[in-house]
């Protein structure tokens, strides 16, 4: 059965309808691949882990080298928060949080105009109800109605971009909310290993301001 009769029958509707299924398919295909696909790139498995380690052993340069060697989404974070040890917890919580939240921008890419289209999409599907129902009767008032292959066309064109933008809102709407909620899950790991990497400089800035007052010796009198 071919489609394409069908589609012209929708009319002239079902060009933005159709512009706005291949522009939702190209998200989804794009978002699936960079959420779903290549998610090393955002969360890689053992660099917290390795990250820590250096750290313990006090390895701090070479902990900065294993993040700027890792493109990935939680290295970028990590690193913003190595580059300023020993600043203070606060600086490096403020520096962990400014690049946590670029870095979630760049995860609900393209989601905005998603949404935009699983919204927009049953209002054209309505318009063209509506311009269907106004074509109908105006052959109604024309021709009177007696004429059901002219009222059928009219309906038809109701019918048709109703369903079209139905058919292209549905999964639109199915895949906008499990990307977002991906997203949001992807986000919310990225905190809890920047807390983790946060308690850790903050451990280690405290043992360094101990280790002098330990060796000290008391002072004879």
């Amino acid at each position: 059965m071919s489609y394409f009769p069908l589609l012209e029958k929708g009319g002239p509707v079902m060009i933005p309808i159709i512009l706005g299924s291949i522009i939702g398919l190209a998200i989804i295909a794009e978002r699936f691949w960079a959420l779903v696909l290549r998610r090393s790139r955002i969360m890689p498995r053992g660099l917290l882990a390795e990250v820590q380690d250096r750290l313990g052993r006090g390895e701090i340069n070479e902990a900065i080298t294993a993040c700027k060697r890792d493109d990935s989404s939680l290295a970028r974070i990590l690193l913003a928060g190595l580059r300023y040890q020993g600043a203070g917890r606060e600086i490096i919580r403020e520096s962990l949080e400014d690049v946590g939240r670029r870095e979630a921008s760049d995860l609900e890419r393209y989601l905005a105009l998603l949404g935009t289209i699983t919204a927009v999409e049953p209002l054209l599907g309505l318009l063209g109800t509506v311009i269907g129902m106004i074509k109908m009767f105006g052959v109604i008032a024309t021709e009177g109605p007696g004429n059901p292959a002219s009222l059928a066309e009219g309906i038809g064109e109701a019918l048709i971009t109703t369903a079209g933008g139905l058919t292209v809102a549905i999964p639109c709407y199915l895949f906008y909310r499990w990307f977002i909620s991906r997203a949001q899950r992807l986000v919310q790991e990225m905190e809890d290993h920047a807390l983790v990497l946060l308690d850790q400089l903050q451990a280690e800035e405290d043992r360094a301001r101990q280790a002098p007052a330990v060796g000290k010796e008391p002072a004879s009198s």
